[in-house]
């Protein structure tokens, strides 16, 4: 596939849309095109970036009436000639379209093939290309923003001016060895020392950005724990707008954990619904709190929830890591005794009639701050560069450990090369077929 210059096809739009487009891309695309359509004139001889009215027919046999958007290359997406048929989104036309434009020379094209073809013909790099992927799945504004600044190549062209340095010192480093019976030397070591920590310190800035754009792409997760029957799940409805979790006065009810998504603010939340915490001897309630306390492990915020009826009434601990953040909530207000008063730090709310639920939304949406995001900061969101950016700075650290060793030019030469390597493969100046088919393999059909 990868070397593969078919002219293909694919369906751009999901099926069940009033209007659906279908996409050719390759040498042959407008001839293809140009065998089903009828216009007022021959397709070849149309100019680029124009749109035609017209009809897709199978020999006299009227399939639907359709706009066609031309592209020549290089100025489309995939950098060849390409041709978008818009038609009626009848999932028999858009068949029928498929059908013809395969009788006509294309085959179908592969997962991510067309953004494949984009990236091999150099419209974007690696990074941009898993962009689109991030931008199509993007459920809310932040992840949406954090997909638009990689597609914008503000990140890439972080990682190139890193590289370019690297590559400059190791040109310094090497042009020594053409001097060195002269015992010349181009690249101060105090300096060169200076310039690699200080791309050591971005490296580790963009590493140290990956909790919050992996929190971000999936979904930042949100521990509710609590004792039984102090009303987590009543508090999951609340801020779903929905039933979703069984209630009941009875305790113990949720003996498992369940996970449900809401946007909030423009950030998406996955909301744990934790089976309450106490001692019991029941052995299912006790296998739902072991699953608890692993969804606290993994949360990046918990929800500490206490009966504002029973404040005297302990829960058992359970370990906060330092980078998670705990919000107090008391519960049932509604119910609260005379002259009662939310402890200071906590929220006081009532889950089953609504109150106080927008305070604690807006609690909930200040422990993600996305203000950089949203002004082009660059945050790191896929696991594939976090762990080329760690290999990079573990690879950095070599080559400064080598130089308190007074490591020769040559040497030092060779332990930087692997940090340029790792950054490379990032934005994919250094990859392989094997990696690209792996990542466009996750796309969908037509992009």
């Amino acid at each position: 596939m990868l070397n593969d210059h078919d002219t293909i096809v694919a369906p751009a739009t999901p099926t069940g849309g009033a209007i659906a487009i279908v996409r050719i891309s390759g040498s042959e695309a407008i001839a293809v095109a140009e065998r089903l359509f009828r216009g007022r004139s021959p397709l070849s001889e149309a100019a680029g970036r124009t749109v035609h009215y017209g009809s897709i027919r199978d020999g006299e046999r009227l399939v639907d009436e359709v706009l066609v958007t031309l592209f020549r290359a290089p100025h489309s997406y995939t950098g060849e000639d390409s041709v978008e048929i818009s038609c009626h989104g009848s999932a028999y036309i858009v068949s029928e379209l498929l059908r013809l434009a395969l009788e006509a020379g294309a085959r179908m094209a592969s997962p991510g093939e067309f953004t494949l073809r984009a990236f091999l013909a150099g419209k974007l790099d690696l990074v941009q290309a898993e962009a689109v992927a991030d931008l199509i799945a993007s459920s809310s504004r932040a992840a949406h923003a954090m997909a638009t600044n990689q597609m914008r190549g503000g990140y890439s062209e972080e990682l190139e001016g890193l590289r370019d340095k690297l590559v400059h010192l190791t040109s310094l480093l090497e042009l020594e060895l053409d001097f060195s019976e002269e015992d010349v030397e181009f690249a101060d070591r105090q300096a060169l020392r200076r310039t690699m920590e200080q791309i050591g310190r971005e490296i580790d800035r963009l590493r140290s950005s990956f909790s919050l754009g992996n929190a971000i792409k999936e979904g930042v997760a949100v521990a509710i724990v609590g004792a039984p029957n102090v009303g987590k799940s009543t508090l999951l409805n609340r801020l779903l707008n929905e039933e979703r979790a069984m209630v009941s006065e009875i305790a113990g009810t949720t003996r498992d954990v369940i996970e449900e998504r809401a946007n909030i603010g423009g950030v998406l939340f996955r909301f744990l619904d934790t089976a309450g915490i106490r001692t019991t001897g029941d052995r299912l309630e006790r296998m739902g709190i072991e699953r608890t306390m692993e969804s606290i492990r993994r949360a990046q915020v918990i929800i500490r929830l206490v009966d504002a009826r029973r404040m005297d009434e302990a829960m058992p601990e359970f370990e906060v890591r330092p980078e998670q953040r705990v919000l107090t909530v008391v519960n049932k207000m509604d119910a609260a005794p005379e002259g009662f008063r939310v402890p200071e730090g906590a929220l006081g709310i009532s889950a089953r009639q609504g109150d106080g639920i927008e305070a604690l939304c807006e609690a909930l949406r200040s422990t993600v701050d996305t203000e950089g995001l949203y002004h082009g900061d660059a945050v790191v969101s896929n696991s594939r560069h976090y762990e080329a950016l760690t290999a990079a700075r573990e690879s950095l650290g070599h080559a400064l450990a080598g130089m308190d060793e007074g490591l020769p030019a040559d040497l030092l030469s060779e332990e930087i090369r692997p940090v340029i390597r790792h950054l490379g493969e990032i934005t994919g100046q250094i990859t392989t077929d094997e990696i690209l088919g792996n990542i466009f393999s996750k796309f969908c059909i037509g992009k």
